[in-house]
């Protein structure tokens, strides 16, 4: 059984009425997993710029990482050292470090004045890397603008208007993260692990590219490998996309785990796509039904992303 279903986002935007309907189920039941793969239009050659300046950055000694720590930006901006984040399920942090990224919102935007603990700007290894802000800015404005899209196909999927979304995004936090998971054998003594079984915060979370195995999804048969076919992204759904939609969608809970004959490192880039924190989140109308009564009180997306990052340690740490 395929749990994990292929489609293509350029046949929803330029196929017929039949291709684009094609699109919008098969994404709608591959995301009884919460996740599903995609074609899409992001050049080879802006993902294979992004992992080679990243790659530069990790092997980089630690003190030099450490310059790029940003203190009180929760893992939103800069580096995140080893053993820092840890699964709400785990009692023990993933063995990974990380360096994060997103979009600068003008000065005088309300946002700023309202959240400014949400909002920081990218702070990116320019003085050791030469270069590596541009190509990363690159990679990341390439992923929202496929990410914007995907989400008009599951809005058409919910019964709502194809571009609900858009305007719940328009200068929403959405954040890039690199993730170097070192070698397993290298681990402290404990039952650590790459990345601990968890769902992401978020309304879809999107990976392009990983250098080696590793992600599972947790599905009603057990673990399965999530691993892309060439040239299609990986997508998969979050908290807040489980609320909106009153749990009809659920989050796909995954892990990234070594196998234990497994050597070396993996790297991953991963983008959140987050809603603007003023949005409320509520079940929409069309997810309310009889047979499946509200079940999430509406909650502001800001209040709902702190709630997690406190208990995955980003936030009091």
């Amino acid at each position: 059984m395929d749990h994990i279903l292929d489609v293509d986002l350029l046949a929803f935007e330029q196929g017929d009425r039949g291709q684009r309907a094609a699109v919008v189920d098969g994404v709608m039941r591959s995301l009884v997993t919460g996740f599903v793969y995609t074609r899409h239009d992001i050049p080879e050659e802006v993902i294979d710029a992004a992992y080679t300046s990243l790659a530069d950055f990790f092997t980089r000694p630690d003190e030099v990482k450490q310059r790029w720590k940003v203190p009180g930006s929760h893992g939103q901006t800069g580096y995140t050292g080893l053993l820092v984040e840890t699964a709400a399920t785990a009692e023990v942090p993933d063995w990974k470090e990380m360096l994060n990224w997103g979009e600068e919102i003008p000065e005088q935007h309300p946002l700023r004045a309202r959240y400014p603990h949400r909002y920081h700007p990218p702070v990116l290894p320019e003085d050791d890397v030469p270069g590596i802000t541009e190509v990363l800015m690159t990679f990341h404005r390439r992923l929202v603008d496929v990410q914007r899209r995907f989400l008009r196909i599951i809005a058409v999927g919910l019964g709502c208007h194809e571009e609900y979304f858009d305007l719940l995004l328009r200068d929403g936090p959405t954040l890039t993260r690199a993730i170097r998971y070192p070698p397993m054998q290298a681990a402290p003594d404990g039952p650590h692990v790459w990345a601990a079984a968890h769902a992401d915060i978020n309304l879809i979370t999107a990976l392009p590219r990983a250098t080696a195995p590793g992600l599972q999804v947790q599905t009603p048969d057990g673990w399965v490998d999530a691993v892309a076919p060439s040239g299609l992204t990986i997508i998969n759904t979050g908290l807040m996309l489980e609320h909106i939609t009153n749990g009809l969608v659920p989050s796909g809970i995954h892990r990234v785990v070594a196998d234990p004959d497994q050597s070396g490192e993996r790297y991953s880039v991963v983008q959140f796509a987050h809603p603007t924190p003023w949005t409320t989140l509520a079940p929409l109308a069309s997810c309310i039904t009889d047979d499946h009564p509200q079940r999430f009180a509406p909650i502001e997306a800001g209040a709902k992303l702190d709630q997690v990052l406190y208990e995955i340690n980003l936030i009091g740490s």
